[in-house]
């Protein structure tokens, strides 16, 4: 995969009604940069962990897919997902690429639906370019229903509300599935 190749695509795609932001909005230069930046810094990760698609408050602003404005400036939103899945693969000493299902945003600018069936497909070939040759993990159903690949389920909000923090579930104990982590 070239990145500067695969990011111009990605900003001349229409993927059903999701929002672009790698062709529209203000800094939408900056986060093609950024991706492509991000793209070229993990080119050689054999992991690859695939979410949803692209929140509001994660790459919609950020350009880079389980990543906030805030973990990359220090100022902006804060996306609870992002920050879960970065503090994870920082605790486990990880390295991994991360992608969307879906890389661009269902939804408005203050809110996320699922992304449909036709989206979903209209994105696969940028999925399946970014998974060539890497082991995938997907980060909750959706992912896992795209992918055929064992999830993660992430579990942010009732943690969210009582502590500030989020949690995750641990790595599982079937030793097909541990051999995710260990590779």
């Amino acid at each position: 995969m070239h990145p500067e190749r695969f990011v111009r695509r990605l900003a001349a795609a229409e993927i059903g009604e999701t929002f672009n932001f790698y062709r529209d909005g203000d800094r939408a230069e900056v986060r093609r940069r950024r991706l492509r930046d991000y793209l070229d810094e993990r080119a050689a990760a054999k992991l690859l962990l695939v979410g949803e698609a692209a929140g509001y408050r994660g790459a919609r602003v950020s350009g880079i897919p389980f990543t906030s404005e805030r973990q990359l400036t220090g100022e902006g939103p804060a996306e609870a997902t992002a920050t879960i899945l970065q503090r994870t693969l920082g605790e486990l000493a990880l390295e991994a690429l991360c992608w969307n299902v879906v890389p661009t945003h269902p939804g408005t600018a203050t809110s996320n639906r699922r992304p449909t069936r036709a989206e979903i497909a209209a994105a696969r070939p940028f999925l399946e370019e970014i998974a060539s040759g890497r082991r995938i993990l997907a980060v909750g159903r959706l992912a896992a229903e795209a992918t055929g690949a064992p999830y993660l389920r992430l579990r942010a909000m009732a943690a969210r509300r009582n502590s500030g923090q989020g949690c995750y579930d641990s790595p599982p104990a079937d030793a097909s599935e541990r051999r995710l982590f260990s590779e």
